[in-house]
């Protein structure tokens, strides 16, 4: 897939998801939307609850492991959005609609990395996706509940306690 094809492919998909509801606990249809893109172009997934998974084509247990991770659930508007939350609508070169910011762009922007790399066989490394589903309001009890569902699907990353996260602002 050429970067125009990628770029076209996430813009697309960006918009179905915000024209899709996805609150906290009600994310089904946004975890089918991304379990139907990443068949589309032929990558096997597994779904755990509304969390879709998928590995590179070329995983290896003797690699080390990258995680790409961001979620697709979205809260209600706050009181004052002007805009159709579920209309979403480009103006000035910018995008707009629910979930369009958090996370929906950084989540389709992990999928469209992952979908240029997918078909590597020259990778040092492996890279999983995981689209989370409904998250927790306690981070620590998210960071080790996205380890167990990779753990599972990944022996090589090994203990979930013990991984070395990289969080932004963290000390």
């Amino acid at each position: 897939m050429d970067r125009k094809e990628n770029h076209t492919d996430a813009l697309s998909l960006l918009k179905k998801l915000i024209a899709t509801s996805s609150y906290s606990g009600q994310e089904e249809e946004t975890a089918s939307l991304i379990a139907d893109q990443l068949a589309s172009h032929d990558i096997p997934t597994i779904r755990n609850g509304n969390n879709i998974i998928a590995r590179n084509k070329y995983f290896s247990d003797t690699k080390p492991t990258l995680l790409l991770n961001s979620h697709h659930d979205t809260v209600k508007p706050a009181a004052g959005y002007v805009l159709d939350p579920f209309n979403p609508v480009e103006k000035d070169g910018k995008l707009y609609g629910l979930g369009s910011n958090d996370a929906g762009g950084a989540l389709v922007a992990l999928i469209a990395a992952f979908l240029h790399f997918y078909e590597r066989e020259d990778l040092a490394y492996n890279i999983i996706l995981v689209a989370s589903g409904r998250r927790d309001q306690r981070p620590e009890r998210d960071r080790i509940g996205i380890a167990r569902i990779v753990r599972l699907h990944s022996p090589s990353l090994g203990n979930p306690r013990k991984c070395k996260w990289r969080w932004p602002n963290a000390d």
